[in-house]
Protein backbone atom coordinates (compact mmCIF):
# COMPACT_ATOMS: atom_id res chain seq x y z
CA UNK A 1 0.00 0.00 0.00
CA UNK A 2 0.94 3.58 -0.97
CA UNK A 3 1.70 6.22 1.61
CA UNK A 4 -2.07 7.92 1.81
CA UNK A 5 -3.07 10.37 4.01
CA UNK A 6 -6.17 9.07 5.18
CA UNK A 7 -4.78 5.99 6.63
CA UNK A 8 -1.63 7.56 7.95
CA UNK A 9 -1.85 7.93 11.71
CA UNK A 10 0.78 8.66 14.63
CA UNK A 11 1.77 6.89 17.51
CA UNK A 12 4.25 8.07 20.23
CA UNK A 13 6.31 6.85 23.30
CA UNK A 14 8.78 9.01 25.61
CA UNK A 15 11.00 7.71 28.60
CA UNK A 16 12.76 10.37 31.02
CA UNK A 17 16.60 9.84 31.08
CA UNK A 18 17.96 10.09 34.44
CA UNK A 19 20.25 12.91 35.48
CA UNK A 20 23.94 12.41 36.43
CA UNK A 21 23.58 8.53 35.23
CA UNK A 22 24.88 6.77 32.82
CA UNK A 23 24.00 3.27 31.09
CA UNK A 24 21.36 2.28 28.77
CA UNK A 25 17.27 2.76 29.50
CA UNK A 26 14.19 2.09 27.43
CA UNK A 27 10.41 2.65 26.83
CA UNK A 28 7.90 -0.09 25.13
CA UNK A 29 5.33 0.50 23.04
CA UNK A 30 2.64 -1.69 22.54
CA UNK A 31 1.89 -2.57 19.10
CA UNK A 32 -0.51 -5.46 19.29
CA UNK A 33 -3.42 -3.68 18.31
CA UNK A 34 -1.92 -2.93 15.00
CA UNK A 35 -0.13 -5.76 14.14
CA UNK A 36 -1.25 -9.27 12.99
CA UNK A 37 1.00 -11.64 11.39
CA UNK A 38 -1.19 -14.73 10.68
CA UNK A 39 -3.37 -14.91 7.76
CA UNK A 40 -6.88 -16.18 8.40
CA UNK A 41 -8.08 -17.50 5.08
CA UNK A 42 -8.67 -15.17 2.74
CA UNK A 43 -7.78 -12.58 5.35
CA UNK A 44 -4.51 -11.57 5.00
CA UNK A 45 -1.88 -10.58 7.68
CA UNK A 46 -0.84 -7.33 8.43
CA UNK A 47 2.12 -4.79 10.03
CA UNK A 48 2.67 -1.56 11.16
CA UNK A 49 4.66 0.64 8.17
CA UNK A 50 6.69 3.13 9.92
CA UNK A 51 7.12 5.98 7.07
CA UNK A 52 8.80 8.71 9.57
CA UNK A 53 10.19 9.49 12.96
CA UNK A 54 10.21 12.20 14.78
CA UNK A 55 12.56 13.04 18.01
CA UNK A 56 12.55 15.55 20.63
CA UNK A 57 14.66 16.33 24.15
CA UNK A 58 13.26 18.13 26.34
CA UNK A 59 14.66 19.18 29.52
CA UNK A 60 11.85 18.82 32.23
CA UNK A 61 13.55 20.15 35.30
CA UNK A 62 12.86 23.73 33.99
CA UNK A 63 9.21 25.36 33.97
CA UNK A 64 10.66 28.23 32.10
CA UNK A 65 12.19 26.55 29.39
CA UNK A 66 11.66 23.04 27.53
CA UNK A 67 14.83 23.64 25.72
CA UNK A 68 17.96 21.66 26.96
CA UNK A 69 20.35 24.10 29.27
CA UNK A 70 23.75 25.62 26.62
CA UNK A 71 25.64 24.43 29.34
CA UNK A 72 24.27 20.44 29.23
CA UNK A 73 26.82 18.00 29.09
CA UNK A 74 24.76 15.06 27.82
CA UNK A 75 25.89 12.73 25.15
CA UNK A 76 23.66 9.78 24.39
CA UNK A 77 22.80 7.62 20.94
CA UNK A 78 19.07 6.54 20.79
CA UNK A 79 16.52 4.55 18.52
CA UNK A 80 13.45 2.80 17.81
CA UNK A 81 13.92 -1.08 17.96
CA UNK A 82 11.46 -3.48 16.57
CA UNK A 83 10.28 -6.28 18.70
CA UNK A 84 13.03 -5.74 21.39
CA UNK A 85 10.66 -6.70 24.10
CA UNK A 86 13.23 -4.74 27.01
CA UNK A 87 9.64 -3.17 28.70
CA UNK A 88 10.18 0.34 30.42
CA UNK A 89 13.63 0.46 32.23
CA UNK A 90 15.33 3.43 33.59
CA UNK A 91 18.50 4.99 32.78
CA UNK A 92 21.46 2.55 33.65
CA UNK A 93 19.49 -0.61 33.79
CA UNK A 94 20.18 -1.90 30.33
CA UNK A 95 24.09 -2.39 29.11
CA UNK A 96 24.34 -1.63 25.47
CA UNK A 97 28.32 -2.50 25.58
CA UNK A 98 30.66 -1.00 22.88
CA UNK A 99 30.31 -4.15 20.83
CA UNK A 100 26.25 -3.75 21.27
CA UNK A 101 24.87 -2.81 17.43
CA UNK A 102 21.47 -1.88 19.38
CA UNK A 103 21.83 1.61 17.91
CA UNK A 104 24.41 0.64 15.06
CA UNK A 105 22.95 1.50 11.48
CA UNK A 106 23.58 -2.54 10.71
CA UNK A 107 21.23 -3.66 13.12
CA UNK A 108 18.22 -5.11 11.31
CA UNK A 109 15.46 -4.20 13.86
CA UNK A 110 16.68 -0.62 14.17
CA UNK A 111 13.71 1.49 12.84
CA UNK A 112 15.29 4.80 12.90
CA UNK A 113 18.26 6.26 15.39
CA UNK A 114 20.49 9.26 16.49
CA UNK A 115 22.32 10.64 18.45
CA UNK A 116 22.58 13.90 20.77
CA UNK A 117 25.60 15.89 21.99
CA UNK A 118 25.20 18.75 24.45
CA UNK A 119 26.15 21.86 23.77
CA UNK A 120 28.71 22.16 26.25
CA UNK A 121 30.26 18.66 25.48
CA UNK A 122 33.10 19.86 23.79
CA UNK A 123 31.90 18.93 20.68
CA UNK A 124 30.67 22.53 19.72
CA UNK A 125 30.97 21.64 15.16
CA UNK A 126 28.42 19.05 15.93
CA UNK A 127 24.74 19.58 15.91
CA UNK A 128 22.68 18.89 18.73
CA UNK A 129 20.62 16.20 17.74
CA UNK A 130 21.21 13.99 14.66
CA UNK A 131 19.44 11.38 13.14
CA UNK A 132 20.98 9.08 10.93
CA UNK A 133 18.59 6.13 9.88
CA UNK A 134 15.07 6.97 9.14
CA UNK A 135 12.41 4.95 6.84
CA UNK A 136 10.48 6.97 3.94
CA UNK A 137 7.43 7.33 2.51
CA UNK A 138 8.80 5.30 -0.16
CA UNK A 139 10.41 2.68 1.78
CA UNK A 140 8.87 2.38 5.05
CA UNK A 141 9.83 0.16 7.77
CA UNK A 142 7.60 -2.83 8.39
CA UNK A 143 6.74 -3.93 11.81
CA UNK A 144 5.75 -7.67 12.16
CA UNK A 145 6.33 -7.83 16.10
CA UNK A 146 3.79 -6.86 19.04
CA UNK A 147 6.42 -4.46 20.09
CA UNK A 148 8.66 -1.31 19.36
CA UNK A 149 11.26 -0.04 22.14
CA UNK A 150 12.47 3.62 21.83
CA UNK A 151 15.90 2.69 23.57
CA UNK A 152 19.19 5.13 23.93
CA UNK A 153 22.08 5.27 26.19
CA UNK A 154 24.25 7.82 28.06
CA UNK A 155 27.97 8.35 27.38
CA UNK A 156 30.01 7.28 31.06
CA UNK A 157 31.99 10.79 30.39
CA UNK A 158 28.96 12.85 29.61
CA UNK A 159 26.73 12.33 31.63
CA UNK A 160 23.44 14.72 32.09
CA UNK A 161 22.68 17.73 34.19
CA UNK A 162 19.20 17.76 34.10
CA UNK A 163 16.40 15.05 33.87
CA UNK A 164 15.66 15.06 30.51
CA UNK A 165 12.66 13.49 27.85
CA UNK A 166 13.31 11.86 25.15
CA UNK A 167 10.31 11.23 22.81
CA UNK A 168 9.42 9.66 19.50
CA UNK A 169 6.51 10.29 17.28
CA UNK A 170 5.92 7.49 14.86
CA UNK A 171 3.95 8.48 10.91
CA UNK A 172 2.31 5.31 10.82
CA UNK A 173 -0.03 2.97 8.73
CA UNK A 174 -1.83 -0.30 9.10
CA UNK A 175 -0.92 -2.69 5.69
CA UNK A 176 -1.68 -5.90 4.71
CA UNK A 177 1.16 -8.08 3.42
CA UNK A 178 1.11 -11.35 1.05
CA UNK A 179 2.94 -14.69 2.99
CA UNK A 180 5.75 -14.14 1.71
CA UNK A 181 6.80 -11.02 2.66
CA UNK A 182 5.43 -11.69 5.99
CA UNK A 183 7.31 -14.73 6.82
CA UNK A 184 10.81 -12.80 5.12
CA UNK A 185 9.45 -9.73 7.70
CA UNK A 186 9.23 -12.03 10.60
CA UNK A 187 12.70 -13.95 10.04
CA UNK A 188 14.58 -10.43 9.80
CA UNK A 189 12.69 -9.35 12.85
CA UNK A 190 13.90 -12.09 15.42
CA UNK A 191 16.07 -11.02 18.81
Amino acid sequence: MAYDLKNVFYLDVSTEVTKATAGGGSAQLDLSAYIDPIARGRQKGTGLAVYKTYYSIINVEDANEAAPEPSETGVMAYGLNAGAGFGDVATGGLNFAASSTAHDASNALLVSGGVFYGMASGATTTPIGMDYIMPSKDVPYVIVRDNVCLTYTVSDSAKFESNTRLAARLECAIITLDQATLNQLLRTQTV
